[in-house]
Formats: C-alpha cells, structure tokens, sequence
C-alpha cells in the first residue's frame, strides 16, 4: 500500500493546478459554513451576557421581546411609560433588592441617551457579573453631566470636558435639539461589547430639565427656560420607561412577577431576561436555519465540483490506473485510491477554511465588536463545528463513490487499449 500511496501523491502533484483550485473553493465554502455557525454562537453568547445579576425587567404591558429590547438593547420603539409612583412601590416591594429606573427617547448623533440614577453604575452587570468600570472620569452627579459609553468616545472623539448637544427623539433625520442645555462629558465607561458602548447616560433630573419648556415634543413658543434655573423647578421624573430589579432571593421571582403583573394602578408586566432571550431566539431561528443551510449548499456545490474535477480526469488517467493493476494494485485498492484522494483534498480544505477563518476573525473581532456588539473569539472547536467539519468530509466520501466505482469497474484490457 505505501507504493500506491506514493504514486498516488505523484499523481495528484502532476493535478497540482486543478486539484488546487478545488481545494481553495472546499476551503472558503467550508470557512462560510464555519464562519455562519460561529458567528450564530457568538451572537447567542453577546446577547446573552449583555445584561447579567438583573433578576426581572418591568415595564408597559407589552410583548417580552420588544420590553427587552427596547430596555436592555434601545432597539423598537416604546410602546407606553411607566408612572414614577407605581416604580416607587414595586421598587419598595419587600422582595426586591435594588431597582434601576430606564428612561429612553433622547439620542445624541445616532446614540440612544439613557437617562437613570447612579444606582446604575453601581448594580448593572454584564457578562459574568461584571460591574461598568470607568476608563476616565466618574459618576454623573450634576444635572447636566453626562456619562458617555467606549464606543460613544472613540467614534466621536470625546473626552473629559467636552460639551454635547442632546436631540429630541431617538431616530429620524433633523432632530430637534436642546441646544440651551448641553452635557458636560464627567466619565467615560470602559469597552464591555454591549449597548452600554454606545450610550449617553444622564440623569432623570436631567431628562425632565432638557424638557422644562417643550411640549408635545416640540419647543412651548415663546418659552424658554435658562440652564441656572432649572433647579427651582421640581425635578421628579412623572414616567419612566422601564426598570430593571434585583432580588433579595432567586425564589422571589415568580412572587415580584406576579406582583407586578396584576398590578392595580396601571397595566405592566415583568419579564426574566432569560426566558425572554429564550423566545427571541426561537423568533430568529428560521433565520439561523437558512443561513446555515445555504452555507451547506455552498459545500455541497464545492464537494460536487470536486467530483466532477475526478470524473473529468478519469479518462486521462485511464493508463495510470491501468498500469497500478499491472503492477498489482486490485480492484479495491484502486477503489480506496480514488475515494483517499477526495478525502484528502477535502480534509486539506477543511484545515485550511479553519485556518482563514481564524485569520479573519483575528482581524476582523475588532470591528465586528464595535459596530454590532458581538465578540468573536478563536477558541477550540465547539462541537458543533466538529460536527460540520465531519459532515462535510462524510460528504466528500460519498459523493467521491461514485468516480471510485467507475474506476473500480474499468478493467486492465479496457485502461490499455486506446479508443477507437
């Protein structure tokens, strides 16, 4: 065997051109359909660390996917307010450890401003229970100091100091401004790949001054209120959006969500992050599914090239494998000759698509962090990917049975004389 082995590396050096430029497309198609899982995984796991230690989030009665979306992500539109008295009492429910009020509609150059407490900095985790660090600065503690995300700083230049100019309204083209009262930048939060990157935080306080004199969401005419006196008016918030809680005790859950749900005052509901999560994946699957099967396609179209390169060759190669009978190669060997060659032409592929991949993921993990919030990292094969991986060489193998039993039925005679 270790002479057909070696004739046949021969073999396959002399189709160097053509078996090169099949293993380069099993290659990137085996990086795609790699790359699609990954990247589905990855996706998963930023979400899901996006927002850790919060036990339920309140807010309008209203569907668990679009609350944790527009609360934890500031994705969708709101659908209703909370009213600060009914915050006040399910953050004073006996159960509850700590509650940190949302307040969302205000934008800043196509960054979501969150309005909130400082209890923010001090109970939000992310991650594996993370606490926001601070790169610069500190906490907001003035009415117009503003505490801006990693993302937020380095797309728009900012630092300790500098002056910025909040918009009415969270998405649309010429927003109104609240040019009279700008932010002063106090605190600039260390990368966490979550939205928190891009992010204004101020404080409630701060959100009812900037709209002291607005109403309807366009400026009282005739009214204007200076910074300097926004003090001597009361600057408790009416309505929040929504609030994340923390619980004395994990069995409290279903307790605090009971609560909340039946609420009398006005209608809310409360949702876990999990199961919330949970659903949403459920809602995105289709998606995951036909991406992953067009990626498939892709192989499969790459491993039918592959048969069709060893087809096309078969009749080339016709005195080569004549003369492996003559020198004692049987049936079979040439069987496992043919079918060991797309095999490892496909294994080849498979190594170097994981090779690629891990280079476009070290060079690329930066960006995608960045802009989308999803952290790829190139750590060992999960085994999923092991699956695919053996999935497309179990493919390779069948489908290359079919060059390999053509070859295995051409007999001595036939692979000697010449065609007529």
């Amino acid at each position: 065997m270790s002479y057909l082995a070696a004739l046949a590396v021969r073999s396959a050096w002399n189709r160097r051109f053509t078996l090169s430029l099949i293993l380069i497309s099993v290659a990137l198609s085996t990086m795609l359909l790699l790359g699609v899982e990954r990247a589905r995984i990855s996706a998963r796991e930023s979400f899901s660390q996006t927002v850790s230690a919060t036990d339920l989030i309140v807010g309008a009665r209203t569907g668990a996917i679009q609350l944790l979306l527009y609360s934890v992500f500031h994705l969708g539109e709101v659908t209703n307010n909370v009213d600060w008295k009914s915050y006040q009492a399910i953050a004073g429910h006996p159960d509850v450890a700590w509650a940190i009020p949302i307040s969302l509609g205000d934008s800043h150059r196509g960054f979501p401003v969150l309005g909130t407490t400082p209890d923010y900095f001090r109970y939000f985790r992310y991650g594996a229970k993370e606490a926001l660090q601070f790169t610069e600065g500190r906490a907001f503690g003035d009415i117009f100091e503003a505490v801006v995300g990693a993302d937020v700083a380095r797309t728009l230049h900012y630092g300790l100091g500098d002056e910025v100019v909040l918009s009415h309204g969270a998405s649309g083209l010429n927003l109104p401004s609240h040019a009279d009262k700008p932010f002063t930048i106090v605190g600039i939060l260390e990368q966490t790949g979550t939205p928190v990157d891009k992010t204004v935080h101020i404080s409630l306080a701060a959100i009812e001054a900037i709209h002291l004199d607005w109403s309807g969401g366009a400026p009282i005419p005739g009214v204007s209120i200076p910074e300097k006196y926004v003090t001597k008016f009361d600057l408790t918030p009416k309505t929040i959006t929504a609030a994340l809680l923390g619980l004395k005790s994990r069995i409290a859950v279903f307790r605090v969500q009971r609560y909340v749900n039946e609420f009398k005052s006005e209608p809310l509901m409360a949702v876990l992050p999990g199961v919330a999560l949970d659903q949403l994946w459920q809602v995105m699957s289709i998606a995951e599914q036909s991406l992953l099967f067009t990626s498939a396609m892709v192989v499969a179209a790459s491993v039918a090239g592959l048969v069709a390169v060893l087809l096309a060759g078969l009749a080339e190669r016709r005195r080569e494998l004549a003369i492996l009978r003559s020198v004692g190669a049987g049936p079979w060997q040439i069987l496992l000759l043919i079918m060991g060659e797309s095999i490892f032409v496909t294994l080849a592929a498979c190594v170097s698509g994981l090779i690629a991949l891990d280079i476009v993921t070290w060079a690329s993990s930066g960006w995608i962090q960045s802009n989308y919030g999803i952290t790829l990292s190139n750590s060992a094969l999960s085994t999923d990917e092991l699956k695919l991986l053996a999935a497309i060489l179990i493919a390779a193998a069948i489908a290359s049975a079919i060059p390999a039993v053509k070859a295995y039925r051409q007999t001595l005679t036939d692979g000697l004389t010449p065609r007529i």
